[in-house]
Protein backbone atom coordinates (compact mmCIF):
# COMPACT_ATOMS: atom_id res chain seq x y z
CA UNK A 1 0.00 0.00 0.00
CA UNK A 2 1.42 3.35 -0.96
CA UNK A 3 1.60 6.15 1.54
CA UNK A 4 -0.82 8.16 -0.53
CA UNK A 5 -3.53 5.56 0.15
CA UNK A 6 -3.10 5.87 3.96
CA UNK A 7 -5.40 8.08 5.97
CA UNK A 8 -4.26 11.65 6.17
CA UNK A 9 -3.88 11.50 9.95
CA UNK A 10 -1.62 8.44 9.69
CA UNK A 11 0.45 10.08 6.94
CA UNK A 12 1.00 13.10 9.21
CA UNK A 13 2.13 10.85 12.06
CA UNK A 14 4.66 9.07 9.86
CA UNK A 15 6.04 12.35 8.53
CA UNK A 16 6.25 13.76 12.05
CA UNK A 17 7.99 10.62 13.24
CA UNK A 18 10.57 11.00 10.50
CA UNK A 19 11.18 14.60 11.37
CA UNK A 20 11.38 13.80 15.07
CA UNK A 21 13.90 11.02 14.40
CA UNK A 22 16.02 13.36 12.29
CA UNK A 23 15.94 16.09 14.93
CA UNK A 24 16.73 13.56 17.63
CA UNK A 25 19.69 12.27 15.65
CA UNK A 26 21.00 15.83 15.14
CA UNK A 27 20.70 16.51 18.85
CA UNK A 28 22.61 13.31 19.62
CA UNK A 29 25.38 14.35 17.18
CA UNK A 30 25.66 17.79 18.78
CA UNK A 31 25.83 16.22 22.25
CA UNK A 32 28.48 13.79 21.05
CA UNK A 33 30.61 16.58 19.57
CA UNK A 34 30.17 18.65 22.73
CA UNK A 35 31.22 15.74 24.92
CA UNK A 36 34.27 15.04 22.75
CA UNK A 37 35.32 18.70 22.94
CA UNK A 38 34.82 18.68 26.71
CA UNK A 39 36.84 15.48 27.11
CA UNK A 40 39.65 16.90 24.97
CA UNK A 41 39.59 20.08 27.05
CA UNK A 42 39.84 18.06 30.27
CA UNK A 43 42.64 15.90 28.85
CA UNK A 44 44.54 18.96 27.66
CA UNK A 45 44.53 20.66 31.06
CA UNK A 46 45.03 17.39 32.94
CA UNK A 47 48.18 16.91 30.85
CA UNK A 48 49.36 20.45 31.57
CA UNK A 49 48.63 20.02 35.28
CA UNK A 50 50.55 16.74 35.33
CA UNK A 51 53.66 18.28 33.76
CA UNK A 52 53.41 21.30 36.06
CA UNK A 53 53.21 19.07 39.13
CA UNK A 54 56.10 16.97 37.87
CA UNK A 55 58.17 20.05 37.15
CA UNK A 56 57.52 22.03 40.32
CA UNK A 57 56.27 19.39 42.73
CA UNK A 58 53.21 19.75 44.94
CA UNK A 59 54.69 22.44 47.17
CA UNK A 60 56.21 24.30 44.25
CA UNK A 61 52.88 24.28 42.42
CA UNK A 62 51.09 25.51 45.55
CA UNK A 63 53.70 28.27 45.81
CA UNK A 64 53.07 29.27 42.19
CA UNK A 65 49.32 29.40 42.77
CA UNK A 66 49.89 31.48 45.92
CA UNK A 67 52.12 33.92 44.05
CA UNK A 68 49.56 34.26 41.26
CA UNK A 69 46.74 34.91 43.74
CA UNK A 70 48.89 37.36 45.69
CA UNK A 71 49.72 39.17 42.49
CA UNK A 72 46.06 39.26 41.46
CA UNK A 73 44.80 40.70 44.75
CA UNK A 74 47.69 43.16 45.01
CA UNK A 75 46.76 44.39 41.55
CA UNK A 76 43.20 44.98 42.77
CA UNK A 77 44.57 46.84 45.80
CA UNK A 78 46.61 49.15 43.55
CA UNK A 79 43.44 50.02 41.62
CA UNK A 80 41.59 51.31 44.70
CA UNK A 81 40.92 55.04 43.96
CA UNK A 82 42.86 56.44 46.92
CA UNK A 83 45.82 54.14 46.41
CA UNK A 84 45.82 54.59 42.65
CA UNK A 85 45.89 58.38 42.97
CA UNK A 86 48.87 58.27 45.32
CA UNK A 87 50.71 55.81 43.08
CA UNK A 88 50.00 57.94 39.98
CA UNK A 89 51.36 61.02 41.76
CA UNK A 90 54.60 59.31 42.76
CA UNK A 91 55.10 57.76 39.34
CA UNK A 92 54.62 61.16 37.71
CA UNK A 93 57.16 62.75 40.05
CA UNK A 94 59.67 60.00 39.37
CA UNK A 95 59.29 60.35 35.59
CA UNK A 96 59.61 64.15 35.83
CA UNK A 97 62.86 63.74 37.77
CA UNK A 98 64.03 61.26 35.16
CA UNK A 99 63.31 63.68 32.33
CA UNK A 100 65.19 66.45 34.17
CA UNK A 101 68.19 64.18 34.45
CA UNK A 102 68.22 62.80 30.91
CA UNK A 103 66.97 65.65 28.71
CA UNK A 104 69.60 68.29 28.16
CA UNK A 105 68.49 71.87 28.76
CA UNK A 106 70.02 75.31 28.95
CA UNK A 107 70.55 78.38 26.78
CA UNK A 108 73.24 76.67 24.69
CA UNK A 109 71.06 73.69 23.75
CA UNK A 110 69.54 74.02 20.28
CA UNK A 111 66.73 71.63 19.40
CA UNK A 112 66.19 70.50 15.81
CA UNK A 113 62.57 69.34 15.55
CA UNK A 114 62.08 69.69 11.79
CA UNK A 115 64.33 69.39 8.78
CA UNK A 116 66.46 72.50 8.25
CA UNK A 117 65.28 74.52 5.25
CA UNK A 118 68.78 74.46 3.89
CA UNK A 119 71.25 71.77 4.68
CA UNK A 120 74.15 72.57 7.00
CA UNK A 121 77.67 72.79 5.70
CA UNK A 122 80.03 69.95 6.68
CA UNK A 123 81.78 72.37 9.06
CA UNK A 124 78.48 73.18 10.79
CA UNK A 125 77.58 69.51 11.12
CA UNK A 126 81.00 68.73 12.57
CA UNK A 127 80.61 71.56 15.08
CA UNK A 128 77.23 70.15 16.20
CA UNK A 129 78.68 66.66 16.48
CA UNK A 130 81.45 68.01 18.69
CA UNK A 131 78.85 69.62 20.95
CA UNK A 132 76.90 66.37 21.21
CA UNK A 133 80.03 64.36 21.97
CA UNK A 134 80.92 66.90 24.66
CA UNK A 135 77.62 66.67 26.59
CA UNK A 136 78.10 65.79 30.25
CA UNK A 137 78.18 62.03 30.68
CA UNK A 138 79.53 59.23 32.85
CA UNK A 139 83.24 58.98 32.14
CA UNK A 140 83.53 55.61 30.43
CA UNK A 141 86.87 56.84 29.08
CA UNK A 142 88.20 56.73 32.64
CA UNK A 143 86.91 53.18 33.17
CA UNK A 144 84.03 54.23 35.43
CA UNK A 145 81.36 52.27 33.55
CA UNK A 146 80.51 48.60 34.03
CA UNK A 147 80.37 46.95 30.60
CA UNK A 148 78.47 49.14 28.10
CA UNK A 149 81.58 50.33 26.23
CA UNK A 150 83.90 47.62 24.98
CA UNK A 151 86.75 49.78 23.77
CA UNK A 152 89.58 48.34 21.73
CA UNK A 153 91.71 51.47 21.52
CA UNK A 154 91.92 54.65 19.46
CA UNK A 155 93.79 53.04 16.57
CA UNK A 156 91.08 50.40 16.21
CA UNK A 157 88.40 53.09 16.20
CA UNK A 158 90.17 54.85 13.32
CA UNK A 159 90.43 51.59 11.40
CA UNK A 160 86.73 50.90 11.94
CA UNK A 161 85.87 54.39 10.70
CA UNK A 162 87.82 53.70 7.51
CA UNK A 163 85.95 50.43 7.03
CA UNK A 164 82.67 52.33 7.53
CA UNK A 165 83.71 54.83 4.89
CA UNK A 166 84.50 52.15 2.34
CA UNK A 167 81.35 50.10 2.88
CA UNK A 168 78.83 52.72 4.06
CA UNK A 169 76.33 51.88 1.29
CA UNK A 170 76.90 48.11 1.31
CA UNK A 171 73.98 45.76 1.94
CA UNK A 172 74.54 41.98 2.31
CA UNK A 173 71.12 41.28 0.81
CA UNK A 174 72.76 42.01 -2.57
CA UNK A 175 75.85 39.75 -2.56
CA UNK A 176 76.38 40.21 -6.31
CA UNK A 177 76.61 43.97 -5.82
CA UNK A 178 78.76 43.78 -2.67
CA UNK A 179 80.84 40.57 -2.94
CA UNK A 180 83.40 41.90 -0.47
CA UNK A 181 80.81 42.11 2.31
CA UNK A 182 79.64 38.57 1.60
CA UNK A 183 83.23 37.34 1.87
CA UNK A 184 83.87 39.24 5.12
CA UNK A 185 80.65 37.98 6.72
CA UNK A 186 81.44 34.37 5.86
CA UNK A 187 84.96 34.75 7.26
CA UNK A 188 83.75 36.35 10.52
CA UNK A 189 81.41 33.38 11.04
CA UNK A 190 84.23 30.94 10.26
CA UNK A 191 86.60 32.60 12.76
CA UNK A 192 84.00 32.42 15.54
CA UNK A 193 83.19 28.78 14.72
CA UNK A 194 86.87 27.94 15.15
CA UNK A 195 87.04 29.74 18.51
CA UNK A 196 84.20 27.64 19.91
CA UNK A 197 85.43 24.28 18.58
CA UNK A 198 82.67 23.74 16.04
CA UNK A 199 82.70 20.50 14.00
CA UNK A 200 83.56 20.58 10.31
CA UNK A 201 79.90 20.98 9.34
CA UNK A 202 79.45 23.98 11.66
CA UNK A 203 77.55 26.96 10.30
CA UNK A 204 76.42 30.40 11.40
CA UNK A 205 75.12 33.88 10.64
CA UNK A 206 75.90 37.41 11.77
CA UNK A 207 73.19 39.41 13.54
CA UNK A 208 72.63 42.89 14.95
CA UNK A 209 73.35 41.89 18.55
CA UNK A 210 72.89 39.30 21.26
CA UNK A 211 69.13 39.70 21.42
CA UNK A 212 68.69 38.87 17.75
CA UNK A 213 71.13 35.97 18.01
CA UNK A 214 69.20 34.37 20.87
CA UNK A 215 65.85 35.03 19.22
CA UNK A 216 67.05 33.35 16.03
CA UNK A 217 68.26 30.34 18.01
CA UNK A 218 64.82 30.07 19.61
CA UNK A 219 63.10 30.45 16.24
CA UNK A 220 65.26 27.70 14.73
CA UNK A 221 64.48 25.38 17.65
CA UNK A 222 60.77 26.08 17.36
CA UNK A 223 60.76 25.39 13.64
CA UNK A 224 62.82 22.22 14.10
CA UNK A 225 60.40 20.87 16.70
CA UNK A 226 57.40 21.71 14.52
CA UNK A 227 58.82 20.06 11.41
CA UNK A 228 60.24 16.97 13.10
CA UNK A 229 57.83 16.40 16.01
CA UNK A 230 54.76 18.44 15.16
CA UNK A 231 55.06 20.58 18.29
CA UNK A 232 52.51 23.43 18.12
CA UNK A 233 52.82 24.71 21.71
CA UNK A 234 56.59 25.12 22.08
CA UNK A 235 58.23 25.67 25.46
CA UNK A 236 61.74 26.98 26.10
CA UNK A 237 63.49 26.07 29.34
CA UNK A 238 65.50 29.05 30.55
CA UNK A 239 68.00 29.13 33.36
CA UNK A 240 66.86 31.91 35.69
CA UNK A 241 69.84 33.49 37.43
CA UNK A 242 68.16 34.54 40.64
CA UNK A 243 66.22 33.40 43.66
CA UNK A 244 62.72 34.80 43.19
CA UNK A 245 60.16 32.07 42.50
CA UNK A 246 58.57 33.20 39.25
CA UNK A 247 55.63 31.17 37.94
CA UNK A 248 56.11 30.42 34.24
CA UNK A 249 52.69 31.88 33.42
CA UNK A 250 53.91 35.27 34.65
CA UNK A 251 57.35 35.24 33.10
CA UNK A 252 57.57 37.83 30.36
CA UNK A 253 60.37 37.43 27.87
CA UNK A 254 61.32 38.70 24.47
CA UNK A 255 62.05 35.08 23.66
CA UNK A 256 58.44 34.11 24.26
CA UNK A 257 57.04 37.16 22.49
CA UNK A 258 59.09 36.94 19.34
CA UNK A 259 59.47 33.18 18.93
CA UNK A 260 55.85 32.54 19.95
CA UNK A 261 56.96 30.12 22.64
CA UNK A 262 56.32 29.94 26.36
CA UNK A 263 59.39 30.23 28.58
CA UNK A 264 59.73 28.14 31.72
CA UNK A 265 62.40 29.21 34.19
CA UNK A 266 64.59 27.06 36.37
CA UNK A 267 66.04 28.84 39.44
CA UNK A 268 69.75 28.93 40.25
CA UNK A 269 69.84 28.44 44.03
CA UNK A 270 72.46 29.63 46.52
CA UNK A 271 75.31 29.38 47.24
CA UNK A 272 76.62 28.57 43.75
CA UNK A 273 73.87 30.33 41.76
CA UNK A 274 74.16 27.61 39.13
CA UNK A 275 71.41 25.83 37.28
CA UNK A 276 69.56 23.14 39.20
CA UNK A 277 69.84 20.39 36.60
CA UNK A 278 67.33 18.16 38.41
CA UNK A 279 64.77 20.97 38.28
CA UNK A 280 65.38 21.36 34.55
CA UNK A 281 64.90 17.64 34.00
CA UNK A 282 61.56 17.65 35.82
CA UNK A 283 60.38 20.58 33.68
CA UNK A 284 61.05 18.82 30.37
CA UNK A 285 57.91 17.63 28.57
CA UNK A 286 56.89 16.73 24.99
CA UNK A 287 56.45 20.44 24.15
CA UNK A 288 59.99 21.36 25.18
CA UNK A 289 61.85 22.62 22.12
CA UNK A 290 65.00 24.17 23.61
CA UNK A 291 67.19 24.26 26.69
CA UNK A 292 69.16 27.45 27.35
CA UNK A 293 72.24 27.94 29.53
CA UNK A 294 74.73 30.80 29.93
CA UNK A 295 78.52 31.06 29.82
CA UNK A 296 78.45 33.28 31.77
CA UNK A 297 75.13 34.79 32.81
CA UNK A 298 74.78 38.57 32.95
CA UNK A 299 73.78 39.16 36.60
CA UNK A 300 76.44 37.22 38.49
CA UNK A 301 78.97 36.09 35.89
CA UNK A 302 78.34 32.40 36.66
CA UNK A 303 78.78 29.74 33.98
CA UNK A 304 75.92 27.23 34.03
CA UNK A 305 76.63 23.51 34.17
CA UNK A 306 76.75 23.08 30.41
CA UNK A 307 78.01 19.46 30.52
CA UNK A 308 75.02 18.43 32.65
CA UNK A 309 72.61 20.33 30.40
CA UNK A 310 74.27 18.67 27.40
CA UNK A 311 73.54 15.24 28.86
CA UNK A 312 69.89 16.20 29.30
CA UNK A 313 69.71 17.56 25.76
CA UNK A 314 71.25 14.39 24.35
CA UNK A 315 69.04 12.09 26.42
CA UNK A 316 65.79 13.81 25.48
CA UNK A 317 66.91 14.78 21.95
CA UNK A 318 66.31 18.49 22.61
CA UNK A 319 68.54 21.29 21.24
CA UNK A 320 70.72 23.17 23.74
CA UNK A 321 71.64 26.81 23.20
CA UNK A 322 74.59 28.32 25.08
CA UNK A 323 74.46 32.08 25.55
CA UNK A 324 78.06 33.30 25.29
CA UNK A 325 77.01 36.82 24.27
CA UNK A 326 78.68 38.42 27.28
CA UNK A 327 81.62 36.04 27.61
CA UNK A 328 82.35 36.09 23.86
CA UNK A 329 86.07 36.20 23.12
CA UNK A 330 87.10 36.25 26.79
CA UNK A 331 85.48 32.95 27.81
CA UNK A 332 86.68 31.34 24.57
CA UNK A 333 90.32 32.23 25.27
CA UNK A 334 90.58 31.67 29.02
CA UNK A 335 92.68 28.53 28.64
CA UNK A 336 95.11 30.10 26.17
CA UNK A 337 95.45 33.08 28.51
CA UNK A 338 96.44 30.76 31.37
CA UNK A 339 93.18 30.76 33.34
CA UNK A 340 90.90 27.83 34.22
CA UNK A 341 88.38 27.08 31.50
CA UNK A 342 84.78 26.34 32.52
CA UNK A 343 84.29 22.57 32.94
CA UNK A 344 87.61 21.79 31.27
CA UNK A 345 87.80 18.39 32.97
CA UNK A 346 84.34 17.52 31.65
CA UNK A 347 85.03 18.55 28.08
CA UNK A 348 84.38 22.30 28.17
CA UNK A 349 81.29 24.42 27.57
CA UNK A 350 81.04 24.72 23.78
CA UNK A 351 80.55 22.40 20.80
CA UNK A 352 82.84 19.83 22.42
CA UNK A 353 79.71 18.97 24.40
CA UNK A 354 77.60 16.74 22.09
CA UNK A 355 74.30 18.25 23.23
CA UNK A 356 75.21 21.85 22.38
CA UNK A 357 73.50 22.78 19.11
CA UNK A 358 73.92 26.58 18.99
CA UNK A 359 75.99 29.34 20.61
CA UNK A 360 75.49 33.11 20.53
CA UNK A 361 78.62 35.28 20.61
CA UNK A 362 78.67 39.08 20.73
CA UNK A 363 81.60 40.27 18.65
CA UNK A 364 80.71 43.85 19.65
CA UNK A 365 81.61 43.07 23.26
CA UNK A 366 85.00 41.50 23.89
CA UNK A 367 85.61 41.20 20.15
CA UNK A 368 85.71 45.04 20.23
CA UNK A 369 83.77 45.26 16.94
CA UNK A 370 81.44 48.23 16.34
CA UNK A 371 78.11 48.09 18.18
CA UNK A 372 75.53 46.11 16.25
CA UNK A 373 77.59 42.94 15.73
CA UNK A 374 76.91 39.44 16.98
CA UNK A 375 77.34 35.93 15.61
CA UNK A 376 75.05 32.93 16.01
CA UNK A 377 76.74 29.61 15.28
CA UNK A 378 75.19 26.16 14.87
CA UNK A 379 76.50 22.63 15.11
CA UNK A 380 75.57 22.01 11.47
CA UNK A 381 73.89 23.60 8.47
CA UNK A 382 70.59 21.76 8.93
CA UNK A 383 70.08 23.51 12.29
CA UNK A 384 70.83 26.89 10.72
CA UNK A 385 68.37 26.32 7.88
CA UNK A 386 65.51 26.32 10.38
CA UNK A 387 65.98 30.04 11.00
CA UNK A 388 65.94 31.06 7.33
CA UNK A 389 63.04 33.09 5.99
CA UNK A 390 62.14 32.03 2.45
CA UNK A 391 59.09 33.33 0.58
CA UNK A 392 58.92 31.86 -2.94
CA UNK A 393 55.49 33.31 -3.87
CA UNK A 394 56.23 37.01 -3.41
CA UNK A 395 55.20 39.08 -6.42
CA UNK A 396 58.57 40.84 -6.29
CA UNK A 397 60.39 37.55 -6.83
CA UNK A 398 61.72 34.79 -4.62
CA UNK A 399 62.64 36.37 -1.28
CA UNK A 400 65.21 34.74 0.99
CA UNK A 401 66.84 36.15 4.12
CA UNK A 402 69.05 34.40 6.68
CA UNK A 403 67.24 36.04 9.61
CA UNK A 404 64.40 38.41 10.50
CA UNK A 405 66.22 41.33 8.94
CA UNK A 406 66.10 42.09 5.24
CA UNK A 407 68.54 44.89 4.54
CA UNK A 408 71.54 44.87 6.86
CA UNK A 409 74.43 47.33 7.26
CA UNK A 410 77.43 46.03 5.39
CA UNK A 411 79.53 48.73 7.07
CA UNK A 412 79.09 47.02 10.46
CA UNK A 413 80.21 43.69 9.03
CA UNK A 414 83.25 45.41 7.52
CA UNK A 415 84.02 47.04 10.87
CA UNK A 416 83.73 43.68 12.62
CA UNK A 417 85.99 41.93 10.10
CA UNK A 418 88.57 44.72 10.35
CA UNK A 419 88.55 44.43 14.17
CA UNK A 420 89.09 40.67 14.19
CA UNK A 421 91.82 40.86 11.58
CA UNK A 422 93.56 43.77 13.31
CA UNK A 423 93.62 42.35 16.85
CA UNK A 424 94.20 38.69 16.05
CA UNK A 425 94.41 35.81 18.49
CA UNK A 426 97.43 37.20 20.36
CA UNK A 427 95.71 40.53 20.88
CA UNK A 428 92.56 38.89 22.21
CA UNK A 429 94.59 36.69 24.56
CA UNK A 430 96.32 39.79 25.91
CA UNK A 431 93.02 41.61 26.46
CA UNK A 432 91.57 38.49 28.12
CA UNK A 433 94.55 38.41 30.49
CA UNK A 434 94.17 42.08 31.41
CA UNK A 435 90.42 41.87 31.98
CA UNK A 436 90.46 38.63 33.99
CA UNK A 437 93.37 39.79 36.17
CA UNK A 438 91.40 42.94 37.03
CA UNK A 439 88.23 40.95 37.77
CA UNK A 440 90.12 38.55 40.06
CA UNK A 441 91.84 41.48 41.81
CA UNK A 442 88.48 43.09 42.53
CA UNK A 443 86.96 39.78 43.64
CA UNK A 444 89.90 39.18 46.01
CA UNK A 445 89.47 42.66 47.48
CA UNK A 446 85.76 42.08 48.18
CA UNK A 447 86.61 38.76 49.84
CA UNK A 448 89.66 39.88 51.86
CA UNK A 449 89.87 43.68 52.25
CA UNK A 450 89.54 44.58 55.93
CA UNK A 451 86.77 47.11 55.30
CA UNK A 452 84.94 45.61 52.33
CA UNK A 453 84.90 41.93 53.32
CA UNK A 454 83.23 42.60 56.68
CA UNK A 455 80.12 43.96 55.01
CA UNK A 456 80.14 42.69 51.41
CA UNK A 457 80.31 39.23 49.85
CA UNK A 458 80.85 37.95 46.32
CA UNK A 459 77.92 36.07 44.79
CA UNK A 460 78.86 32.59 43.67
CA UNK A 461 82.19 31.77 42.08
CA UNK A 462 82.62 33.94 38.96
CA UNK A 463 85.40 32.87 36.61
CA UNK A 464 84.99 35.22 33.65
CA UNK A 465 84.71 39.03 33.53
CA UNK A 466 81.73 39.80 35.80
CA UNK A 467 81.88 40.06 39.59
CA UNK A 468 78.66 40.56 41.59
CA UNK A 469 78.58 41.42 45.29
CA UNK A 470 75.92 42.13 47.93
CA UNK A 471 75.56 43.24 51.53
CA UNK A 472 76.67 40.49 53.88
CA UNK A 473 74.98 41.30 57.17
CA UNK A 474 72.27 43.80 56.27
CA UNK A 475 73.96 46.65 58.13
CA UNK A 476 74.34 48.53 54.84
CA UNK A 477 71.80 48.84 52.03
CA UNK A 478 73.59 47.71 48.86
CA UNK A 479 71.57 50.22 46.85
CA UNK A 480 72.88 53.05 49.05
CA UNK A 481 76.35 51.84 48.10
CA UNK A 482 75.31 51.99 44.43
CA UNK A 483 74.10 55.58 44.84
CA UNK A 484 77.26 56.60 46.70
CA UNK A 485 79.44 55.16 43.96
CA UNK A 486 77.27 56.89 41.37
CA UNK A 487 77.92 60.19 43.17
CA UNK A 488 81.63 59.48 42.71
CA UNK A 489 81.15 59.09 38.96
CA UNK A 490 80.80 55.30 38.74
CA UNK A 491 78.07 53.71 36.62
CA UNK A 492 77.70 50.14 37.90
CA UNK A 493 74.83 47.69 37.40
CA UNK A 494 72.26 47.28 40.18
CA UNK A 495 70.69 43.82 40.45
CA UNK A 496 67.61 42.47 42.15
CA UNK A 497 66.53 39.09 43.51
CA UNK A 498 68.85 39.19 45.38
CA UNK A 499 69.77 42.86 45.80
CA UNK A 500 73.33 43.30 44.57
CA UNK A 501 75.75 45.24 42.33
CA UNK A 502 77.90 43.84 39.58
CA UNK A 503 80.90 45.04 37.64
CA UNK A 504 81.47 43.83 34.08
CA UNK A 505 85.16 44.49 33.53
CA UNK A 506 86.38 45.88 30.23
CA UNK A 507 89.82 47.17 29.23
CA UNK A 508 89.02 50.72 30.49
CA UNK A 509 87.52 49.36 33.73
CA UNK A 510 90.50 47.07 34.23
CA UNK A 511 92.80 50.09 34.23
CA UNK A 512 90.67 51.73 36.96
CA UNK A 513 90.26 48.68 39.22
CA UNK A 514 92.46 50.09 42.03
CA UNK A 515 90.42 53.29 42.15
CA UNK A 516 87.18 51.25 42.21
CA UNK A 517 88.40 49.21 45.17
CA UNK A 518 89.45 52.35 47.06
CA UNK A 519 86.15 54.13 46.35
CA UNK A 520 84.12 51.07 47.40
CA UNK A 521 85.98 50.89 50.71
CA UNK A 522 85.48 54.62 51.22
CA UNK A 523 81.72 54.62 50.62
CA UNK A 524 81.29 51.59 52.90
CA UNK A 525 83.14 53.49 55.61
CA UNK A 526 80.88 56.52 55.15
CA UNK A 527 77.73 54.39 55.30
CA UNK A 528 79.00 52.80 58.52
CA UNK A 529 79.63 56.25 59.99
CA UNK A 530 76.07 57.29 59.10
CA UNK A 531 74.69 54.15 60.73
CA UNK A 532 76.77 54.73 63.87
CA UNK A 533 75.64 58.35 64.06
CA UNK A 534 71.99 57.29 63.84
CA UNK A 535 72.49 54.69 66.56
CA UNK A 536 74.22 57.16 68.88
CA UNK A 537 71.35 59.61 68.42
CA UNK A 538 68.74 56.91 68.85
CA UNK A 539 67.29 57.53 65.41
CA UNK A 540 65.56 54.87 63.39
CA UNK A 541 66.99 53.85 60.05
CA UNK A 542 64.56 55.91 57.99
CA UNK A 543 66.17 57.92 55.23
CA UNK A 544 65.14 59.28 51.89
CA UNK A 545 66.31 56.62 49.51
CA UNK A 546 68.40 57.43 46.48
CA UNK A 547 67.45 56.71 42.89
CA UNK A 548 68.79 53.15 42.86
CA UNK A 549 67.22 52.32 46.20
CA UNK A 550 63.91 53.80 45.15
CA UNK A 551 63.66 51.85 41.91
CA UNK A 552 65.16 48.49 42.86
CA UNK A 553 63.92 48.59 46.43
CA UNK A 554 60.37 48.98 45.17
CA UNK A 555 60.86 46.40 42.43
CA UNK A 556 62.03 43.80 44.91
CA UNK A 557 59.48 44.50 47.61
CA UNK A 558 56.12 44.53 45.82
CA UNK A 559 54.62 41.54 44.04
CA UNK A 560 52.87 43.56 41.33
CA UNK A 561 55.48 45.02 38.96
CA UNK A 562 53.03 47.28 37.12
CA UNK A 563 54.36 50.35 38.96
CA UNK A 564 57.93 49.45 38.04
CA UNK A 565 56.80 48.79 34.46
CA UNK A 566 55.25 52.25 34.33
CA UNK A 567 58.53 53.77 35.49
CA UNK A 568 60.34 51.77 32.82
CA UNK A 569 57.84 52.94 30.20
CA UNK A 570 58.42 56.52 31.32
CA UNK A 571 62.15 55.98 30.93
CA UNK A 572 61.70 54.64 27.39
CA UNK A 573 59.35 57.52 26.50
CA UNK A 574 61.95 59.97 27.75
CA UNK A 575 64.50 58.59 25.31
CA UNK A 576 62.45 59.95 22.42
CA UNK A 577 61.72 63.44 23.73
CA UNK A 578 63.66 65.83 21.52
Amino acid sequence: MSSSMLPVALQNKLVGYGRTSSAHLSALNIDLIRNIVFILFILRYTRKTFYSLRGYGIFGSIRNVYISLRLFFYGIFLRIPGVRGQVDKQVKEAITNLETKLINSGPDVVRYLTLPKEGMTPEQVRAELDKLAGLEHTRWEDGRVSGAVYHGGEELLKLQAEAFGQFGVANPIHPDVFPGVRKMEAEVVSMVLALFNAPSDGAGVTTSGGTESILMACLAARQKAFLERGVTEPEIKLIFAGLSPIPPTRHSSRLATTSRSSCTVSPCPEPEFKVDVHAVRRLINPNTVLLVGSAPNFPHGIVDDIPALSKLATKYKIPLHVDCCLGSFVVALLKKAGFPEPYEEEGGFDFRQPGVTSISVDTHKYGFAPKGNSVLIYRNKSYRNNQYFIYPDWSGGVYASPSVAGSRPGALIAGCWASLMSIGETGYINSCTEIINAARKFETAVRTDSTISLHMEVIGNPIVSVVAFRSKNGAIDIYDIADDLSAKGWHLNALQSPAAIHVAFTIPTAKAVDLLIADLAEVIGKELEKAEERRSQGKAYILKRGETSALYGVAGSIPDKSVVSRLAEGFLDTLYKA
